[in-house]
């Protein structure tokens, strides 16, 4: 898609109001000149060609509407005040209407007024000046009689003046064909926000839109006109960004102080750029800084870079974080804070922070400010500019030529020449022994088949005095760029450890280390040890080497193992797997007075909607967002509150609770169907439990603890059907260290007493991916039935799944293993990462398929999917304004795959048989004599469901 501008809007955006127009008012020459055209008798559509791209009498000419027959369903379009939905050219509906329909089209129902109908923000894709001509194909259905007008119009909305609406042109629509509704605008004038709408036909009378082109009569003017108000809007945004008019329009947030330099510290500290930098001093707490109102400069829905050149001073602080924050006053007076970027800065040198943001909602005060330091330390700024982001170009998909899966790239792993190949890292000793296992472990060998036995030899690794020490190789020249490599090793430890040992594959990629998977070994045996990698940039040096018993604790390694994946080949596997387990043999069992005539007769089946959970996170500035909601209510029948439910959220200082965030998304999530999950209840890592409870003493605490429980849990009783009681259990003690190993288990005890149709969770990450022995699936398994003995009722285990390059023979051994406590597993924070969309779409696909294949998973929830709402960078499927990209692509092909079709015809016996997925139906059925649609649900079962269809 094309770069477009945000065309100069200098003034603040104006608060849309709730309140809807009665009428239009009369046509103001001076802000805009319309000229309609009524062809009521043309039936001849607009026939697009190219989403963008229409040729008209003019010459070839962008088409400023975007998704502007409905190809991406009701991207971009949204209802004013009524319902819409898409409808295929082949379901025919509604019945009568164009027959000679082709693609799609918009049906908006559920209109109580005239003015109701459908609506496109083109504020960023016009400019003044310029002629634009309008085209649509439009018609009507429902209870009229003869016809009705359908209206194209343009509402205005300006900061110092109402909101104005504008007559772009009208047809007459009948219940018979498609009409062609005209006209052309003209902007004389700059407003705040331009909405392209269509409405007119009486209440109760359903719109159908099929197509809208919206072309300039100039393109290459009406470019550079664009091209024009980028340049002043992109260096209008922050004013005097680099100082250069002294500190105007800037102040110090939070009562500091901010002063102008030439210089500092007798001269040792001078401008990176530019002749003066400014300083925020007598900072008394950490968020004051230096900021600058930016309201009405910047737009909602559209992505904005932010660029500063920072640096720190005084207090005897050498490096501390610096951070780009935005406040966001909403109309109705609620504040947001938004994190754009921050960066390690030090008292040394300047330092570039970048980052990236989105308003979700319009606000009514945006100020952006640069915090974070303690307080007493300066803030040094030299520069901070923001400006329109640049659309990045997706990814290529990465050509791999010969990748050689299965094939293990470490020379001499069986140790056939002595140690040649290897080398000790540090002082240690590298010798030969024998007796370890002659069979590859059971992970690797999942995923390479029949293999011949390891040859039982072994590099023992002696004379050890730091932990680091261990057999080396190198790999430098053995690894492509952007394959996926699982490692697999047995190892042993010596006698003399005085308790567990943790033993690590590594690598280091240019000196940075990279995790291949870790273990913990607490007794003599030989353990596997599991882990992967992908390198996506050209390294110039890899080393791999095995590390982690105490000095002095001898190592043994064998049958090391590193070889690409062949992600394909599994997939035939998880195919056949998810058809096992999530579809059933269906009969379709035709009865009643008519069935007879039905014999024959040809039957259509189409799933409408698969059972299986499948949710995202999602927070509260987002369902601000139309384009966020719409994709969110379409593609996901689950919900799980980023931060809205936590308790540092709801009750940030004590007695001070705040629930209208998670009240609001709750009420989303009613509206759409959707089931949500409550997270958490309490985070047990000491580094997210808010000041005021960590200075509690005990009593206090425990009174805490349960008057958050009371509150939570009487407040939403029966509307979360999950609740992660303590996150992360695995990883942090804070709640157990202050009031008992008891004080868990009781947590469990009083939720369930509280709410008990809640299912209560225990949640964790790094269970999967073998690269964590903290939470691999052995400890897990002790904690969980540690917590069972107590009494605790854990009806859930929680994989959160933040997982890199995953390799789903080792996400499946970790499933397998937890499967054996017979409590359902659900990923409950499912994101993948990397910088190539393509790639990032690859490690979805291993993820969904492996969850979605096995018998024990029952829900997947990821952590977000829209940009720069995600807590990992180059993890989302949608762009900051609303771009599906490859990974998003990957997602919603896999959800169509999983939908079941059959159709057929209607046997002697009154049947009709076919296999499909659990979920909801539509059913058409079609004889000589009549045409009959129904709907049935398939749900959970083992033998085959017969459902008896009464036409």
């Amino acid at each position: 898609m094309g770069r477009f501008s945000t065309c100069c809007f200098t003034t603040p955006v104006s608060k849309t109001s709730s309140k809807q127009k009665q009428k239009h008012p009369q046509r103001s020459g001076e802000a805009m000149e319309s000229q309609p055209t009524n062809n009521a008798n043309d039936d001849s559509a607009v026939r697009i060609e190219d989403h963008n791209t229409v040729n008209s009498s003019t010459g070839s000419a962008t088409n400023i509407i975007i998704n502007s027959d409905f190809s991406m369903g009701l991207h971009s379009w949204h209802p004013n005040s009524c319902h819409s939905f898409i409808v295929s050219a082949e379901s025919n509906y509604p019945e009568g209407t164009s027959t000679n329909s082709v693609g799609n089209h918009a049906v908006v129902t559920n209109r109580r007024e005239c003015w109701q109908g459908l609506e496109q923000d083109i504020t960023s894709r016009v400019s003044t000046g310029s002629t634009y001509f309008v085209s649509a194909s439009v018609g009507v259905s429902g209870p009229l009689q003869g016809s009705a007008d359908v209206l194209a119009t343009l509402k205005l909305e300006h900061k110092d003046s109402e909101t104005s609406y504008f007559f772009i042109g009208k047809t007459s629509a009948s219940k018979e064909r498609w009409e062609k509704l005209e006209g052309t605008f003209t902007l004389s004038a700059v407003p705040n926000r331009a909405v392209f709408y269509l409405e007119g036909p009486a209440p109760g009378v359903d719109l159908l839109i099929r197509s809208v082109v919206i072309t300039c009569s100039s393109p290459k003017e009406c470019e550079n006109k664009r091209a024009d108000c980028v340049t002043a809007v992109d260096e209008g945004i922050i004013l005097n960004p680099n100082f250069e008019d002294g500190l105007s329009n800037w102040s110090g947030r939070g009562g500091c102080k901010i002063v102008l330099h030439d210089s500092m510290a007798d001269g040792k500290i001078v401008p990176q750029s530019g002749k003066v930098f400014a300083s925020a001093t007598e900072r008394t707490q950490g968020w004051n800084g230096i900021q600058q109102e930016i309201t009405g400069r910047v737009q909602r829905k559209l992505a904005y870079d932010v660029t500063a050149v920072v640096r720190i001073f005084g207090n005897n602080v050498t490096t501390a974080t610096v951070q780009a924050t935005l406040w966001v006053q909403t109309p109705n007076q609620r504040d947001q804070y938004i994190g754009v970027s921050n960066v390690q800065a030090t008292d040394k040198d300047w330092v570039q922070l970048q980052g990236k943001f989105l308003l979700n909602g319009s606000p009514a005060k945006v100020v952006i400010y640069i915090e974070g330091p303690p307080p007493g330390t300066d803030i040094l700024v030299n520069s901070l500019v923001v400006k329109r982001a640049e659309k990045i170009p997706p990814s290529s998909p990465p050509v791999i030529e010969n990748p050689a899966y299965g094939i293990n790239i470490i020379t001499n792993s069986e140790l056939s020449d002595s140690t040649n190949g290897w080398f000790p890292l540090g002082n240690c000793t590298l010798g030969v022994g024998t007796g370890s296992p002659h069979i590859l472990p059971p992970m690797a060998r999942d995923s390479l088949g029949p293999h011949e036995p390891l040859s039982g030899r072994h590099i023992l690794v002696t004379k050890r005095t730091q932990t680091w020490m261990g057999p080396a190789q190198m790999i430098s020249d053995k690894l492509k760029l952007f394959l996926t490599y699982q490692v697999s090793a047995w190892v042993r430890i010596g006698s003399g450890a005085t308790g567990p040992q943790n033993v690590n594959i590594a690598l280091s990629v240019d000196n940075r280390w990279v995790n291949g998977g870790q273990v913990e070994i607490n007794n003599d045996r030989w353990h596997e040890i599991g882990g992967s990698f992908r390198i996506e940039k050209q390294p110039s040096k890899v080393m791999l080497y095995i590390q982690g018993p105490a000095p002095g604790i001898d190592l043994m390694v064998a049958g090391v193992q590193i070889f690409p994946v062949d992600r394909e080949a599994r997939f035939k596997h998880l195919t056949r797997q998810i058809d096992k387990i999530r579809k059933r043999d269906i009969i379709l069992k035709f009865s009643g007075a008519g069935s007879s005539s039905m014999l024959g007769g040809f039957v259509k089946v189409k799933q409408t909607q698969n059972s299986f959970p499948f949710g995202s996170c999602i927070n509260r500035s987002q369902i601000d967002n139309e384009d966020f909601v719409n994709f969110f209510a379409k593609h996901f029948n689950w919900a799980v509150f980023g931060n809205e439910l936590k308790w540092y959220w709801t009750e940030s200082s004590q007695g001070n609770l705040n629930y209208k965030d998670a009240d609001d998304m709750l009420e989303l999530c009613t509206k759409h169907n959707i089931e949500t999950r409550g997270h958490c209840i309490f985070w047990e890592v000491e580094d997210t439990v808010q000041s005021w409870i960590r200075s509690l003493n005990k009593n206090d605490l425990m009174t805490a603890v349960q008057n958050r429980l009371t509150g939570l849990l009487s407040r939403y009783k029966g509307k979360f059907r999950h609740y992660d009681v303590n996150n992360e259990m695995l990883h942090g003690s804070f709640y157990q260290d202050r009031l008992g190993k008891d004080t868990r288990a009781n947590m469990f005890k009083t939720a369930n007493q509280l709410d008990s149709s809640a299912t209560l969770f225990v949640n964790d990450y790094h269970v999967e991916d073998g690269c964590d022995t903290r939470s691999c699936p052995e400890k897990y398994i002790e904690h969980i039935l540690d917590l069972q003995e107590q009494g605790a009722p854990v009806g859930g285990i929680g994989i959160q799944g933040h997982i890199d390059n995953p390799v789903g023979q080792i996400v499946c051994s970790a499933l397998d293993k937890l499967g054996i406590l017979g409590l359902p597993i659900w990923f409950t924070e499912l994101d993948v990462s990397s910088v190539n969309e393509h790639v990032r779409g690859d490690d979805l696909e291993v993820m969904l398929r492996e969850a979605f294949a096995h018998p024990a998973i029952e829900g997947i929830m990821l952590w977000g999917f829209w940009e720069l709402f995600m807590s990992r960078d180059n993890a989302h499927l949608v762009n900051a304004e609303g771009d599906i990209n490859e990974a998003g692509k990957k997602y919603l092909a896999l959800k169509q795959e999983w939908l079941s079709r059959a159709h057929g015809h209607i046997d002697e016996q009154g049947e009709f048989r076919f296999r499909g997925f659990h979920g909801a139906y539509t059913l058409e059925i079609a004889s000589f004599s009549k045409k009959v649609v129904k709907t049935f649900v398939v749900d959970k079962g083992d033998s085959p469901l017969v459902v008896t269809i009464d036409v």
